[in-house]
């Protein structure tokens, strides 16, 4: 599987599983491995306000934020309200449109696409799994390298479990509905933290909240 989230993987997100989701706001919706084990995605807790994990990540921002895969916006319309510059970046349109209502500021691209203020954002965040995006974690470590000032955070939730996988799989709601298959990445903070330091990030802080784990990374 290669990692060209701008192709194949793109369009998956793409997929009217995914997008009828977010248009309804709600599930069921799932990841589902090719050896057939699924990943519940939180689509109801993605749609809402930030929960009291998303407040920890809220606090550790600094300057203006790039939310990659920000999904339908809910992190990137707090940080609007809490006075950052901030601004989300997503494939799927739906998502887009969503975080526009919300009251955040959204480009449909890929992070491996040009994008604004390359090298000037304080913190980019990777929450809801989306260390996995393009199945290829120190490809997209190094892209946030990129677009991070010198010293800038990289925020990430990861795992709960001690997990290092890429697999394909493909968007399903459970209905028969289901989309293209993709590459995706599973880690959990001990494969985060090897792979940060081989792309230039060092390990800051972890801490877990309300059943979620997330990684401070540094340049």
């Amino acid at each position: 599987m290669t990692a060209q989230l701008t192709g194949p993987a793109a369009r998956a997100w793409q997929a009217d599983p995914y997008a009828d989701a977010l248009r309804a706001g709600r599930g069921p919706l799932y990841l589902r491995r090719h050896d057939g084990w699924l990943l519940p995605l939180e689509v109801e807790r993605w749609c809402a306000g930030p929960d009291t994990a998303d407040d920890t990540v809220l606090a550790r921002c600094t300057g203006p934020v790039l939310d990659v895969g920000c999904g339908p916006g809910r992190l990137v319309a707090a940080l609007a309200g809490l006075g950052h510059v901030a601004l989300g970046v997503d494939v799927t349109p739906e998502a887009v449109a969503r975080t526009v209502r919300a009251g955040g500021s959204a480009l449909c691209r890929s992070v491996f696409d040009p994008l604004p203020g390359e090298g000037g954002w304080g913190t980019v965040l990777l929450m809801d799994g989306n260390i996995g995006i393009g199945g290829d974690p120190g490809r997209l470590l190094r892209r946030a390298g990129e677009l991070t000032v010198p010293r800038g955070s990289l925020l990430v939730e990861v795992a709960t479990a001690d997990v290092d996988e890429r697999v394909e799989v493909h968007v399903e709601d459970g209905c028969g509905g289901r989309g293209a298959s993709f590459w995706w990445a599973r880690l959990g903070a001990r494969a985060l933290c090897a792979a940060a330091r081989n792309a230039g990030w060092t390990p800051y802080d972890t801490w877990q909240v309300a059943g979620r784990r997330f990684v401070h990374l540094t340049r």
